[in-house]
């Protein structure tokens, strides 16, 4: 039983989303166009998203941002969709969502 829940807890440590993996692929794939710092670019900037958007959400678009970009509210779609594997897509959307400094500050900020 021991052997069972050990081998549970490590598949589960290996199928969720990392932060680490997700900032690296944010790096490679999406930082051409999404900034994370406040400033212009092609695409909204991250920290934006991550105010407005849950982290399953973000997930959705990422992988199929053509079927999405509607119900997101916006009038068309310049995102391209990206050949990332499913946990890359996890990663991604769990990085994006750990932006919590700016949340936390637009939050009081709304108060």
């Amino acid at each position: 039983m021991r052997n069972i829940s050990l081998t549970l807890l490590l598949l589960s440590t290996l199928l969720s989303a990392d932060i680490t993996r997700g900032q690296a692929v944010y790096k490679s794939n999406c930082a051409m166009c999404h900034t994370i710092d406040g400033r212009s670019g092609l695409g909204p900037d991250f920290n934006m998203v991550s105010y407005t958007r849950t982290n399953a959400q973000i997930a959705h678009y990422a992988k199929d941002p053509y079927a999405m970009y509607r119900s997101f509210g916006y009038d068309a779609n310049a995102m391209p969709t990206l050949p990332l594997t499913d946990q890359e897509i996890e990663d991604v959307a769990d990085y994006i969502g750990s932006l919590v400094k700016f949340k936390k500050w637009m939050i009081k900020k709304e108060k």
